[in-house]
């Protein structure tokens, strides 16, 4: 039997990839699992999706409920986009947006923290979620080998511009190839990086900060004074410019 088991799951129109390895533990609750984490990213696609008329964040989008009205897991995401608009000085801003509140660049991430914590709560010690670019990595990919992360070339997307080794933390990277022009700076400012990656402890923040950090570029290594041990790189044109510990 393979000690590895890969499951996909289509959602959010891409595809979440889950990929558990077992030497500390065995499939017991697997099939449990895995199901528990569909219904956690299908359940999260209903209520944020900006495209379904009747999702949570479209009603609130369009003044149909208030923040007062909703749950507690959409009053976390509020809550935490608030402390990201904080943190990167208004370079990540949803309610900055055209259509209202739109929290797209932090619930991918959040999701895969949730995700994470649902896996960890089965028993599954090494694994690594990738939600669509948005990394929650645990464990080793073999016994006391790290996981090798490969960070896409914003040129030639066929090529990596470097890799990383890491356990136990997440890692996100926003660039302008994905989806075309899909990056929009909230307030109308030149979008400066062609790609940026974050590397911390957590997916939601990884996944805020690094479409905050491809507006700003190397001005946003200021912000990461608020967060000791985080890492950020950015590419311009063909230069890397890196900082943090996971960079060194």
């Amino acid at each position: 039997m393979s000690d590895r088991f890969v499951h996909e799951e289509h959602v959010w129109g891409t595809v979440v990839v889950i990929d558990i390895r077992f030497h500390r533990s065995g499939r017991h609750n697997l099939d449990k699992a895995i199901r528990e984490v569909s219904e956690w990213l299908h359940d999260v696609d209903s209520v944020f999706s900006t495209f379904k008329s009747d999702s949570i964040i479209t009603l609130l989008r369009t003044g149909q409920i208030s923040e007062d009205e909703v749950d507690a897991g959409v009053a976390n995401v509020i809550s935490r986009c608030r402390r990201m608009v904080d943190i990167t000085e208004g370079a990540f801003d949803p309610w900055a947006v055209e259509g209202g509140f739109d929290p797209s660049g932090l619930v991918k991430g959040w999701a895969a923290d949730r995700a994470a914590e649902i896996l960890t709560e089965y028993g599954f010690h090494d694994f690594m979620i990738n939600a669509a670019g948005d990394l929650a990595i645990r464990g080793f990919v073999e016994p006391g080998t790290r996981w090798t992360i490969g960070i896409q070339h914003p040129h030639l997307p066929d090529q990596i511009s470097g890799s990383v080794e890491l356990t136990d933390c997440a890692i996100a990277t926003s660039g302008r190839y994905e989806r075309g022009e899909h990056i929009v700076s909230p307030h109308g400012t030149p979008i400066v990086a062609s790609s940026a990656t974050v590397i911390g402890s957590d997916c939601a923040t990884a996944d805020a900060l690094a479409t905050a950090l491809l507006i700003a570029g190397r001005n946003g290594f200021q912000w990461f004074q608020r967060l000791p041990g985080w890492s950020g790189q950015i590419i311009i044109d063909d230069t890397v410019i890196s900082h943090g510990p996971s960079f060194d």
